[in-house]
């Protein structure tokens, strides 16, 4: 496995940028992040608002698995400018502590920075907010695996593509199950069958890295998170789901074209916040694709 970025002295950084601007990852264009401004090692990117990324109909708050896949892509982006070429890049963990509620209806937006590079690892800090950079509604840290593959995004042709971008939309849930007030999981295609088990079936639109193919890490981030929120409120009992906090995903393997799985469990319950542990899986549990710890706070209601 090659740690080497791809050397290329014609390519000039404005260029690369250019190309980062529209070959980004499929579900980054699908939900519609854009790359603002950029610097050496810097991005700035946008994420218009949408009702479809909302977590909760009943407060407008966006959910937390948005913010997490803007997060994360900007991160990416900002590694890749921070490369003297082009090159395969995965990450390797992402934490993200919940600062306060996105505004809904406002655009939100993200700055990232790599501020430490070596020939194997990169290190980024981002910050997304909303109205000033100054007034965070999150902050994350992130490590990247450099020459994580033999592929690289910005040359290399697709073997995922999508002649037209979908629709915007979550499918109602007549059932009403634990997602009904959760268009962006919806979205997702994510499940959560009797025992509060989540699957997320296979689309090309949670695809990241189009040339292996392989999961947008910010899809499996919302993934564990929406399946933590329904296990945890299911086995507490709690009429209210729980607030992320924060939570920290680590990526062990690359996310295939398949139908994804997750397994949760609660570390420690106290009276007003809970810690707990999730993991993806493909086809065997004992090979997780990720593993995520993280911390909810709970919400006054009654128990059900």
């Amino acid at each position: 496995m090659s740690d080497q970025s791809i050397p290329d002295p014609v390519m000039s950084f404005d260029d690369k940028a250019r190309m980062i601007q529209h070959r980004r990852s499929i579900h980054g264009a699908i939900i519609g992040l854009q790359l603002d401004r950029y610097a050496p090692a810097e991005a700035w990117s946008s994420l218009p608002y949408h009702p479809v990324f909302v977590g909760d109909v009943s407060t407008g708050v966006i959910h937390g698995g948005v913010v997490t896949a803007m997060l994360d892509e900007s991160c990416g982006m900002a590694v890749q400018l921070a490369l003297p070429g082009t090159t395969a890049i995965a990450t390797l963990d992402l934490r993200i502590d919940y600062l306060r509620p996105a505004t809904p209806g406002q655009v939100m937006r993200a700055h990232a920075h790599c501020y430490h590079l070596t020939r194997s690892i990169a290190f980024v800090r981002a910050t997304a907010y909303q109205d000033a950079e100054d007034v965070p509604i999150a902050t994350a840290t992130a490590m990247f695996m450099v020459g994580a593959n033999r592929t690289d995004m910005l040359r290399q042709t697709p073997k995922v593509t999508m002649d037209s971008a979908p629709e915007l939309v979550a499918p109602e849930d007549p059932d009403g199950g634990p997602l009904a007030i959760s268009p962006y999981p919806r979205f997702l295609g994510i499940r959560v069958d009797g025992d509060a088990q989540a699957m997320m079936p296979y689309a090309p639109k949670l695809v990241g890295n189009p040339i292996l193919p392989a999961l947008h890490g910010g899809v499996i981030g919302a993934f564990l998170e929406t399946a933590a929120i329904v296990s945890v409120r299911r086995e507490i009992g709690l009429a209210t789901a729980p607030k992320p906090i924060g939570l920290t995903v680590n990526y062990l393997r690359s996310g295939r074209p398949l139908d994804t799985f997750a397994k949760v469990s609660i570390v420690k319950q106290g009276r007003r916040v809970v810690a707990f542990e999730a993991q993806a899986y493909q086809r065997d549990p004992a090979e997780p694709i990720a593993s995520c710890y993280g911390h909810f706070k709970l919400r006054s209601g009654p128990a059900e």
